[in-house]
């Protein structure tokens, strides 16, 4: 995700395109993060419009430009964790309540880059892609957040530290284990190297 130092210079002074224009360059990541940590549209949603309006409401407080992402990040994962603790007050997690053609499926058709591509296959690769999710849902928390921000967000192990606030050895421990589980969390499922077509 690129932009520029001084854009996020304009943001921090309280220009309202500068911070409009960041909204829309990283929207769509963080409704991503969201779906990813939840597998849930409304969830992912309601963490992204918080998050930016977090961020319209602190941009001042951001000393370093460069560190726009993990200070970012770190307001997603803490609306993440409210609203996983507000889901455990009020009842378990099921991981059978992920219908096919979800609301959010705009986003995801959009991102898999499969537009013109066989219908059926790319249907196979939405309930793969599914069926992944809801491995991804019975990591720990700790490790999921790890998993996400580094296998689809792309970010550096540093990043993730100072996200999440936590060495970087932490992040490469929560990164094995996370990993690990998640192999074998595929296997339980009967979900193999040949059933997703490329290696776990």
């Amino acid at each position: 995700m690129m932009h520029s130092d001084s854009l996020i210079a304009r943001a921090r002074e309280g220009d309202p395109n500068a911070q409009g224009k960041l909204v829309q360059l990283w929207y769509k990541r963080i409704y991503n993060f969201g779906y990813r940590f939840f597998f849930d549209h409304d969830l992912a949603m309601e963490v992204a419009q918080k998050t930016f309006i977090s961020m319209h409401r602190n941009m001042g407080a951001l000393q370093d430009a460069t560190r726009f992402r993990p200070w970012l990040y770190t307001i997603a994962v803490n609306y993440c964790r409210e609203e996983l603790r507000k889901r455990r007050k009020n009842r378990a997690v099921s991981l059978d309540s992920y219908q096919p053609g979800a609301a959010d499926e705009s986003y995801r058709w959009e991102e898999t880059g499969h537009r013109h591509e066989n219908p059926e296959r790319v249907l196979r690769q939405s309930e793969l892609s599914g069926l992944l999710q809801q491995c991804l849902l019975e990591l720990p928390e700790e490790q999921r957040e790890v998993v996400i921000m580094k296998e689809y967000e792309g970010m550096k192990f540093r990043e993730i530290a100072e996200t999440l606030n936590i060495s970087e050895n932490t992040v490469k421990s929560r990164m094995y284990y996370g990993l690990d589980s998640l192999k074998k969390i595929l296997v339980k499922n009967n979900i193999t190297q040949e059933t997703i077509g490329y290696e776990l």
